[in-house]
């Protein structure tokens, strides 16, 4: 069943937000990042381990959507930059959690406004009603898409007005 006219304008618009919404976290991201002569995805790194404390490398994975081994080689560079040690777990010898040295953190602390702050601030200002929505939609819509990614649908569905499940 094909989209009815009426939705497409609807579904246009918002595929185009979400486009601009992580078009412009990327951008910010990686404008605040190299005023501090960093990457993007090692502000994400800083400011996570700044507000979470030390993580797994696999945690921090799962938290920047990223693989391990991609996350290995920001840690790295990291590293050798003097912004985060590795430690090993002293109850999983297995487990290595990363943890910002004190140069990563007077960093952290210097950087005053992370990009999705700006975000976060623009979420606050809908009621809670609006934001427990929103969530529920998002969700699923991270599942259909996910579903899609993991090859679970054969193809995209037509019909934007599903029932709930």
């Amino acid at each position: 069943m094909a989209i009815p006219p009426d939705s497409k304008s609807e579904v246009d618009a918002i595929v185009e937000t979400i486009i601009y919404l992580y078009t412009e976290s990327r951008r910010l991201t990686k404008g605040m990042a190299a005023q501090f002569g960093l990457t993007g995805p090692q502000l994400t790194v800083i400011k996570l381990l700044e507000e979470l404390g030390d993580l797994s490398l696999s945690s921090l994975s799962e938290r920047i959507r990223a693989q391990n081994s991609t996350v290995t080689g920001i840690i790295d560079r990291m590293e050798r930059e003097g912004l985060v040690r590795r430690e090993r777990s002293t109850t999983d010898r297995r487990v290595v959690y990363i943890r910002l040295s004190d140069k990563g953190e007077k960093l952290a602390k210097n950087i005053q406004v992370e990009p999705m702050e700006i975000f976060r601030s623009a979420l606050t200002s809908l009621t809670p009603a609006d934001l427990a929505e929103l969530l529920r939609i998002l969700t699923k819509l991270r599942k259909r898409v996910l579903s899609f990614v993991e090859g679970d649908e054969v193809e995209a569905p037509t019909n934007s007005r599903e029932e709930e499940p």
